[in-house]
């Protein structure tokens, strides 16, 4: 049992946790840092960037509170705000939304899936879930009281089962939640799938939870928001973030765009959540939300060429590497180095080579799925990049 201490106590106590709650451990990407920190590894792991963001947005932000803009905002965001998500969605997806009834501004797309879990689902509804998955879905359905159904996507192409999906799909199902631009896999969901679960939703009054927050790091094919799908939009919540576009992880600016009886759900959760998003953070991401297409499209040619660089050095190392289409994130086969599992891996890269990857296990339902694959982040500078590579090249020695 893990224990605790204060100073103001001499015997501990065992720790407490509600029942829903009780599976889930500290989280995996807290682990691997502090890890990382401890033996002066290259953090790989966690998906930050290792460099800043761009001045422009910087700038507005340090405008913004020196223009006294530091009180509590309107709870579902400031209008500019709202008004530049709905314009911005409009030139990604050509829907027209009303930025005052379909908009909502979160602390961050995490955020934006509790409100949506906690304010859409009720204990016992079903809920499906593509395995691997980012870690908070469990956690979120479980707090909601959701009944999980998995459906897992498998290397190497990481493609959804359709036949899988198409039984798991029935009356009794209640959402399906999931993301493209895929974490961790970098799975980009094709018009054919993304088409098969509109048509699976409509026939059966099935709701859409959709993440895409790494919508704008679409490598080999362009991104299609399923909201734009006809008959979606009404049935859908399309979740994102200013984090992964504008290299801004620690502001925590997210939004959900919904139909406005959906909104309503959103809403009441997002209220007795957070109440409100920073403030200045809010105006800094009107100025964000406004930049070029020029900044977009650079954005992606400098995450391509580090995902070169990763990829390339990966393969050289030994490890199989699998497809990313999307995403800052590369999944490989770590097998041919010989250790029992992902957790085993991690583990000696980090302690023993000086690198941080992250086991996928804890991305599945079913930890056995994903004892094979771990998961790498181009997110940072060449210089780190390489340097990772190096010592793995250097102390990494595969055994099959």
């Amino acid at each position: 049992m893990t224990t605790f201490s204060t100073q103001n106590e001499s015997t501990q106590k065992p720790v407490q946790v509600a029942k829903r709650l009780e599976k889930f451990k500290t989280t995996i990407f807290t682990q691997m840092s502090i890890l990382a920190v401890k033996h002066g590894a290259i953090n790989l792991g966690q998906g930050f960037p290792n460099f800043d963001g761009p001045d422009f947005v910087k700038e507005a932000a340090i405008q913004a509170i020196k223009d006294g803009k530091n009180q509590y905002a309107r709870g579902y965001g400031i209008p500019q705000l709202n008004s530049a998500i709905a314009a911005r969605f409009r030139e990604d997806t050509g829907l027209v939304v009303d930025p005052e009834k379909e908009v909502t501004v979160t602390s961050g797309c995490t955020e934006a899936i509790a409100a949506a879990m906690l304010g859409l689902i009720n204990p016992g509804d079903e809920v499906i879930l593509f395995a691997p998955f980012y870690d908070s879905y469990e956690a979120t359905l479980s707090m909601a009281g959701a009944k999980i159904k998995g459906i897992t996507l498998r290397p190497p192409d990481f493609s959804i089962p359709l036949d899988e999906l198409k039984a798991a799909v029935t009356n009794k199902t209640r959402a399906i939640l999931m993301n493209t631009p895929h974490n961790p896999t970098g799975k980009m969901f094709t018009r054919e799938e993304l088409e098969t679960i509109a048509s699976l939703c409509t026939e059966n009054d099935v709701l859409v939870f959709s993440d895409e927050v790494y919508d704008k790091l679409a490598f080999e094919m362009d991104h299609i928001s399923i909201a734009s799908l006809p008959g979606m939009y009404e049935r859908t919540v399309t979740m994102n973030s200013l984090g992964k576009t504008f290299s801004l992880t620690g502001w925590k600016i997210g939004w959900a765009i919904a139909p406005p009886h959906l909104t309503w759900g959103v809403r009441q959760a997002h209220s007795y959540l957070t109440f409100a998003t920073s403030t200045p953070a809010q105006w800094a991401a009107v100025a964000a939300l406004k930049a070029p297409e020029s900044y977009f499209n650079e954005l992606k040619r400098d995450y391509a060429a580090k995902k070169e660089i990763l990829v390339k050095g990966l393969k050289e190392v030994g490890f199989k590497v699998f497809p990313s289409s999307g995403t800052y994130f590369v999944t490989a086969d770590h097998t041919a180095f010989g250790l029992e599992n992902d957790v085993a891996f991690c583990e000696y890269l980090i302690e023993e080579v000086g690198v941080v990857a992250i086991p996928t296990s804890v991305f599945y339902l079913n930890p056995e799925e994903g004892k094979n694959l771990v998961r790498f982040a181009f997110c940072k500078d060449e210089e780190t990049l390489r340097g990772a590579i190096e010592r793995m090249k250097q102390k990494l020695k595969r055994k099959v």
